[in-house]
């Protein structure tokens, strides 16, 4: 299972350390390697959350999802991406761009730093959203039950996450915009480009988080179809097929899969230019780590990982939330990559303990610890 699920990582990681070797001998081979744990380490999250979209596909999306999902991924994001940050900042077209990446890096690892206020409010903005609209729904299941029941009760007044997140864009461009720090040590107003681009991740999300939502709630209206199937399949000693997304419904969360996808890599990029300022190396580095990424979700999906550690989900989301957090400060101070990383990984961490101490409780009595209902979350 193992193999089956990781063996295109385990390839790609080979073909990439080597291309690394010959490209700049064993200083390059060691920048990838440490690159990938990076990326690895920044998105075990990200697996977490997109795995419980992904399991309610069809076979046929999730293998888009790890064909042209990893092509958009890989060199959308870890290698078109930090080019069209250039391009954009620096008024330049897409040839000088690479031009710059190739054989001017320090210019061109200046021109992404100056570029980063906008790129975390971006991100931050898409990212808060998702942990707030997680939040504030009434869910069954609760892990912090005593943080999750007054907020689901908040949840219910209308838009109050898209009032909130407006707040904290505020907040963020009066505050940490107005010192941005600009490569060099100087400091630079980027109120307003901060303003800009957070409305601009805000909305991506409205709206490509609004589509995936209107056909999630089109499958949810054959849930009582497929409780009819059930009821009749055990009656008839067979197993009712499970209703999965396909068609439009699919391609929408399709799409909102490679939006968050993005969102989440944004603070890898960045983190990137802590290790190097070469393209090369970041493309296959951050590379490398996606594809591993993809493989995560894959495996949490086939081996029902979710359903079994019914937190996972609720620790992902938290770690959505600190990332947006640490997003948005990072606007004027300089976050380290180890924490940003040690966050999302302590948080989903202690989440998979509290499954495993739930699942004891269940096996004991038959009743979790928290006195909630044992039915899975949905996600985002």
């Amino acid at each position: 299972m193992v193999l089956k699920t990781f063996g295109w990582s385990f390839g790609i990681t080979a073909l990439g350390l080597v291309a690394a070797w010959f490209y700049g001998g064993w200083e390059a081979f060691g920048i990838v390697a440490i690159l990938s744990v990076l990326e690895i380490s920044l998105s075990f999250d990200n697996a977490v959350v997109n795995a419980g979209i992904l399991k309610k596909m069809s076979a046929f999306w999730q293998k888009i999802f790890l064909t042209i999902g990893v092509l958009i991924a890989v060199f959308g994001m870890r290698l078109v991406f930090p080019v069209v940050i250039v391009a954009i900042s620096a008024q330049v077209g897409p040839i000088e761009a690479v031009d710059l990446a190739l054989n001017d890096k320090d210019q061109y690892q200046q021109l992404v730093t100056d570029a980063h206020p906008a790129i975390a409010a971006f991100g931050g903005m898409f990212l808060l959203m998702i942990f707030l609209d997680f939040i504030f729904e009434d869910r069954d299941i609760k892990w912090l039950g005593w943080l999750e029941r007054p907020l689901a009760k908040l949840g219910k007044i209308d838009m109050l996450s898209v009032c909130i997140s407006l707040i904290v864009l505020m907040v963020s461009a009066m505050t940490f915009a107005t010192q941005a720090h600009q490569h060099g040590g100087t400091h630079v107003d980027k109120a307003a480009t901060v303003l800009l681009a957070g409305v601009g991740g805000l909305i991506t999300y409205l709206i490509v988080g609004g589509l995936s939502a209107y056909f999630e709630d089109k499958l949810e209206e054959e849930e009582e179809r497929e409780h009819e199937l059930e009821e009749a399949a055990k009656k008839s000693g067979k197993k009712a097929p499970a209703i999965v997304l396909a068609g439009k419904a699919a391609f929408f969360m399709f799409l909102y899969l490679e939006v968050l996808d993005a969102s989440f890599s944004f603070d890898g990029v960045i983190g990137a230019f802590a290790v190097t300022n070469d393209i090369v190396l970041m493309a296959l580095g951050l590379g490398v780590g996606a594809m591993y990424v993809r493989s995560l979700t894959v495996y949490l999906v086939r081996q029902g990982t979710l359903d079994d550690y019914v937190y996972l989900e609720h620790g992902a989301h938290y770690a959505i939330g600190a990332l947006a957090l640490i997003l948005m400060v990072s606007i004027q101070y300089e976050i380290p990559e180890i924490v940003t990383g040690g966050i999302g990984v302590a948080l989903i961490g202690w989440s998979f303990w509290s499954s495993v101490r739930r699942n004891r409780a269940l096996a004991r009595n038959g009743d979790p610890d928290s006195g909630d209902k044992a039915e899975v979350p949905s996600g985002v």
